[in-house]
């Protein structure tokens, strides 16, 4: 048995696990990731979820490893042979929710035993509803009609189960409060019991609603969830409940199973999901590190006895970063997924896009606005009972002190609303203390945007709330009423800014703004096109400082589009090729006007989902498909419009999830149909178009995975992105990967020639992802603790300036450099494959451009072969063949 190498993975694999695939199914094919050069398996949540969970978001219990996924037998196997090859697994968690539902055992007590089970301070429910008929319980909005008509309908019922009364809902079973179980097994026959409470007939109807007010839940129509709900959701999720992992006990028990698996070896690190949505994030990484260091003693030979690998889910804002404090790894990753993805993209084309998609949309907002204009839709459509939480406990911190008890809860209400609608981060993390100097940052920042849009009359309280907000150390306070009321509502509100900005943001703006949708993506800024050769440079030196081991991801479960669907819609905005696409597009909307129908009075699709519908085609048209095969093509159909249903719901201009517009969607779908109907043609249109820019795209694609595999950081590599992923939003990006077509790809070892010829089926791209791996294999200290350094690339300004990249990473004298070209469009326009050579160079840069400040000596290309010595400058042209890409490993003599 090999033991892992000491520190940080080297690379990640993520693998999601389910019933289709478990945790055997990932054993099977650790021999491959380990060819492939992968030091650790990345695992999706293993405690037990809701049953045929196809995810494992959705716990039911912290305590064992999920049976579906073949249990902790299963877990004990495959770290078996991840150690017989030296490798590790870091596994995902999800301490802020639980599935709330059957299974559940510390729910089910709740429901059960109400305030005094012993698992009620376990979850972050709000016992002090202003609903009299809520208040200290727990609301439940599960039901598919109005309560009476529900009771009438049988819908709900009283029955037994294993010789126990529960209630069923819909077939759910609800536990019954004791004293309710007593009286009904004191009234008689069972049979009797039963039918004494049938709400079909009246007085049946009127002791199964009395029998229901004794209980310690409230049941409900499910549409008043988004208004009412007594109990923190994950987003708007009522069957995900929230809990106070700020409590010891609760950390304790719901960790007990992940500190055990570490102490034994079977876990080497964690990925902490949606850390924002704790109460206290700082204090929960601390300690969770502290916990996880104690325990590095205990674990066996053969482990790695090093410090725990943590990193957390977090959507950094622009300029935003992650808090050193909370002694984190990193994050997982978003934020370099957003650079790189940025990188590819070209601000010379940006101007012609804007009027493209305002010409054709009629929209003349920016993002920003968009943006604005959701989270105020958000919070009256979806997270109207949150609102009215944070805002009554902004109210109680009003009532505490006597200076601000003539405040009234409607004008908290207004300025609370601005405020969220303004907020420029997903949350901040003020405690005792107060505000640091990163949050005070952005909470003036939103101060100053709400305070121009609310009441002149209501200005001196968007300041008094502010205040409240941290603006204050609650510390600074005696203690008392008024230091609980505020320590309170700033929790409050720190938890419901994140899930807000989140639904507004990624699942609503995202489906609405359309200018170009490979820059919509979880953690980007699509009003933000393009990012510059100094800036990625900077943020890339930044993250070597600060957080060398930072996760790097191009491809995650959540991802709208995949990895290489995003690199190929990048190209439409290289200026060479924006006259094209907007030519091609407006050709598209003429010969297809035809086929729009009317319904409710406008055109469907409308104009807007007809573009962006056109996008998704072109960035996930398969390599392979051809226009004329007939099953690829219903295939392909069938993804596309799991796909468009799903935008047209989240945009929610013409329909939404809360209520489907299904004759809009079915027109929609119908249009979709009809492109891609054989008599019509337009499948030959598309597929010739994505033709002439996939080659463009392939090399956006080699140029991602090249800077995921050499710049500071831990390099995530998503299942199947291996090779080309032209994936959709979940569940498309979790389809099932075919790893025998990955195993015989990586055996053959054919050379780079052959693999540029038949480029079409991924194998170039597994083979540079290999390539790769393996240097950072060979020089594990280079890339965990070498330098990042820029180097100087002198060009006259002109037509090529700002495509070529070049850096190095050093240490003790040895560097890897890499050289990449990015914005080939205009080049690889047309072209057959991604194929490069010294003509193609000189036609995208000047002739005399020379890259300086190399290392010298003797390297070798790993993309493509190629040998030569450098003495401090070399001529890109040399070196760039056969690819746009090269990666120059130093040659020992």
């Amino acid at each position: 048995m090999n033991e892992p190498a000491p520190g940080p993975p080297r690379a990640l694999a993520r693998l999601q696990l389910h019933a289709g695939f478990t945790l055997d199914d990932a054993a099977a094919q650790v021999d491959y990731y380990a060819e492939l050069g992968v030091s650790h398996l990345y695992a999706s949540p293993l405690f037990t979820a809701r049953p045929g969970s196809n995810h494992g978001y959705d716990v039911i219990d912290y305590h064992q490893v999920n049976p579906e996924l073949g249990g902790e037998p299963a877990l004990q196997r495959l770290m078996q042979r991840l150690r017989a090859h030296g490798m590790g697994l870091v596994l995902d968690i999800v301490p802020n929710h639980m599935f709330a539902g059957p299974g559940n055992a510390w729910w089910m007590d709740v429901l059960r035993h109400g305030r005094a089970s012993h698992y009620a301070s376990y979850f972050d429910i709000d016992w002090r509803s202003p609903d009299p008929l809520v208040r200290g319980h727990v609301l439940l909005p599960i039901l598919g009609k109005p309560y009476a008509q529900a009771l009438r309908d049988c819908d709900v019922h009283l029955d037994r189960e294993s010789d126990e009364y529960i209630l069923r809902v819909h077939d759910n079973p609800l536990p019954l409060a004791p004293p309710t179980i007593e009286a009904l097994r004191g009234a008689g026959e069972a049979a009797r019991v039963l039918s004494a409470h049938d709400g079909t007939r009246e007085a049946g109807f009127g002791r199964l609603h009395a029998l229901l007010e004794q209980q310690h839940y409230r049941l409900a129509l499910w549409k008043l969830a988004n208004d009412m709900i007594d109990y923190r959701r994950f987003f708007d999720i009522n069957e995900l409940v929230g809990l106070r992992m700020d409590r010891t006990r609760v950390f304790e028990d719901s960790h007990a199973l992940v500190f055990r698996l570490y102490a034994e070896g079977l876990i080497d690190g964690l990925r902490v999901d949606h850390v924002d949505g704790l109460a206290d994030p700082h204090r929960y990484c601390r300690q969770l590190r502290h916990r996880l260091r104690r325990l590095q003693r205990q674990r066996p030979a053969g482990a790695p006895r090093g410090p725990a690998y943590l990193v957390v889910e977090k959507i950094l804002a622009e300029g935003e970063r992650l808090r050193p404090d909370w002694r984190m790894d990193g994050t997982t990753g978003y934020e370099f997924m957003d650079q790189v993805g940025a990188l590819l993209h070209d601000g010379a084309g940006e101007p012609m896009l804007t009027e493209l998609w305002q010409a054709i949309s009629g929209e003349r907002a920016d993002f920003a606005t968009v943006a604005r204009a959701a989270r105020r839709q958000i919070l009256v459509d979806s997270f109207e009972a949150e609102l009215d939480r944070t805002a009554r406990a902004l109210f109680d911190a009003a009532r505490a002190d006597v200076s601000t008890r003539d405040v009234s809860l409607p004008a908290i209400r207004r300025v609370l609303v601005e405020l969220l609608v303004h907020f420029p981060v997903y949350r901040t993390y003020a405690g005792g203390l107060g505000r640091d100097a990163a949050d005070e940052a952005v909470f003036q920042q939103a101060y100053a945007r709400a305070r121009h849009q609310v009441r002149i009359e209501d200005r001196e309280l968007l300041a008094e709330v502010s205040a409240w907000l941290g603006g204050q150390a609650p510390r600074g306070l005696p203690p008392g009423r008024v230091r609980q009321a505020r320590e309170r509502a700033m929790r409050i509100f720190q938890q419901a800014t994140s899930p807000m900005a989140a639904k507004a943001v990624e699942d609503t703006a995202c489906y609405r703004y359309g200018r170009l949708l490979s820059r919509n993506e979880v953690g980007a800024d699509p009003g933000h096109l393009a990012l510059d050769i100094p800036t990625f440079h900077a943020l890339c030196a930044e993250r070597a400082r600060d957080y060398p081991n930072n996760l790097l991801a191009t491809a995650t479960h959540d991802h709208k589009r995949g990895e290489d669907a995003r690199a190929r819609l990048a190209v439409l905005s290289h200026a060479a090729v924006v006259p094209h696409w907007a030519s091609t597009v407006e050709r598209w909307r003429e010969r297809n006007d035809g086929l729009r129908t009317a319904v409710d009075g406008a055109r469907a699709p409308s104009a807007a989902d007809e573009y962006m519908l056109y996008q998704t085609l072109v960035g996930a048209w398969p390599l392979t498909l051809a226009a004329d095969d007939r099953e690829g093509l219903d295939a392909f159909r069938e993804r596309i419009a799991q796909w468009q249903r799903k935008a047209l719901r989240e945009a929610k201009r013409r329909s939404r999830w809360s209520r489907p517009n299904e004759p809009y969607e079915d027109a929609c779908d119908a249009f979709l149909a009809a492109l891609l109907a054989p008599v019509h043609g337009f499948a030959i249109e598309l597929h010739a178009f994505v033709q002439r820019i996939a080659a463009a795209g392939a090399a956006n694609s080699l140029l991602q995975t090249a800077l995921r595999l050499t710049t500071p950081g831990v390099p995530d590599t998503y299942q199947g992105t291996d090779a080309w992923d032209f994936s959709l939003v979940d569940p498309d990006n979790r389809s099932p990967v075919d790893f025998d077509a990955r195993r015989a790809a990586l055996a053959t070892g054919a050379p780079w020639d052959a693999l540029l010829g038949r480029w079409r089926d991924g194998a170039l791209k597994q083979r540079v992802l290999h390539a790769l791996l393996q240097l950072r294999s060979r020089h594990r200290a280079v890339f965990a603790q070498g330098d990042y350094r820029q180097l100087a690339v002198e060009e006259p300004e002109g037509a090529g300036a700002g495509r070529l990249l070049a850096f190095q990473r050093t240490l003790d004298g040895q560097a890897v450099v890499v050289l990449a070209l990015r914005h080939t469009g205009g080049v690889l326009l047309d072209a057959r494959e991604p194929r490069w050579d010294a003509a193609a160079t000189t036609a995208l840069l000047a002739a005399d451009v020379r890259v300086r400040g190399v290392a010298p000596g003797r390297y070798r290309n790993l993309l493509g072969g190629g040998e030569g010595s450098v003495d401090d400058a070399l001529q890109p042209a040399q070196w760039l063949s056969p690819l746009p890409v090269a990666v120059l490993e130093p040659l020992t003599s």
